[in-house]
């Protein structure tokens, strides 16, 4: 469990980042300081305010309470009583972007930065990093322009030798640990199209499978992430009585795509049957598998696939009234 004081108290963040990072008006967050003393910011030498890791932890937990339906100033009492007591809340998890500050860096410039901090194991650098560019790109940019060539550069930097596998599993850690939190931070919904997804039967690569969900949720859907290698018996069983709208599998090896050949015919057995959809790089490399694996091919990008599946579930649900 990750508590407010975890956080760093080194002041670096201006009020738009803050702002940007947790969805607060920079005018509610200067009247939060002024009447209700939810923080006092540091002041960097020409006066402007400087918050921490920690500062926007502290207003993450502070508006999560307002939105509950508390006051603000019985929120502020209720975080002053705990911390005076030496009981620190639990962190919010962080909440999606909802106003973007281009930061003027190109994509390729962080993709150089992100890389070099990965690559030298330094967590922290990469962590602002990363928060950095939340911060100033939407999803799909942050998916297509900046993780992906990263990732791709340290796959290809292992492969040639020039660096150890430890640091290749260190980036991707780190990477799918972003990914689940910024997943986890968008709300399922209850009454949207049910999607199930995970990668194929012995597929261990799942960044590009972790992407679509984390897209699929930011638009509406209901999502439920199921991760790499999964036997399609027991999917097709646990959708038996889950009944989800659809399901979708990604592969990025020949074999793992081969494991979907026969999907389609156990999923015939469910009533109603949900659409099967599939996609990732195996089908990209070797176009031909497109026809073999029966199902929808969700198209060669993220970005394609989500509109695809808005499509493929709209006409479904259009087909059953």
């Amino acid at each position: 469990m990750t508590t407010l004081v975890d956080f760093s108290d080194e002041p670096k963040y201006n009020i738009k980042i803050v702002c940007s990072q947790t969805g607060i008006r920079a005018v509610t967050l200067r009247a939060w300081e002024r009447r209700h003393e939810v923080l006092i910011p540091h002041r960097s030498v020409n006066r402007y305010r400087l918050y921490s890791e920690r500062d926007v932890a502290v207003l993450r937990w502070v508006k999560n309470r307002v939105d509950s339906g508390l006051p603000i100033s019985s929120a502020v009492i209720e975080l002053h009583s705990l911390m005076r007591t030496g009981v620190f809340p639990e962190a919010v998890p962080t909440s999606p972007s909802t106003a973007l500050v281009p930061s003027g860096i190109a994509p390729e410039k962080y993709v150089k930065r992100f890389y070099q901090a990965l690559v030298t194991h330094e967590e922290g650098k990469a962590g602002d990093i990363f928060c950095e560019i939340q911060s100033s790109f939407g999803l799909i940019a942050i998916f297509q322009d900046i993780l992906t060539p990263t990732l791709v550069e340290i796959g290809d930097a292992w492969y040639r030798g020039s660096i150890r596998i430890t640091t290749e599993h260190f980036a991707s850690a780190f990477v799918q640990g972003k990914m689940l939190a910024m997943y986890q931070a968008y709300p399922s919904r209850r009454s949207a199209p049910f999607i199930v997804l995970g990668c194929a039967p012995s597929e261990q690569h799942e960044l590009g499978s972790l992407m679509m969900a984390v897209l699929l949720r930011s638009s509406g859907f209901r999502v439920e992430y199921l991760g790499p290698d999964i036997p399609l018996e027991d999917l097709v069983d646990y959708s038996s009585y889950k009944h989800p709208d659809m399901i979708i599998l990604t592969a990025s090896l020949e074999n793992s795509a081969l494991g979907l050949l026969k999907m389609q015919e156990k999923m015939s057995k469910l009533h109603p049957a949900p659409v099967f959809g599939f996609g990732g790089a195996a089908f990209i490399t070797r176009p031909e598998l497109k026809t073999r694996v029966q199902g929808f091919y969700l198209g060669d990008s993220i970005e394609q696939g989500v509109s695809n599946i808005r499509t493929l579930l709209t006409k479904e649900r259009a087909g059953q009234k």
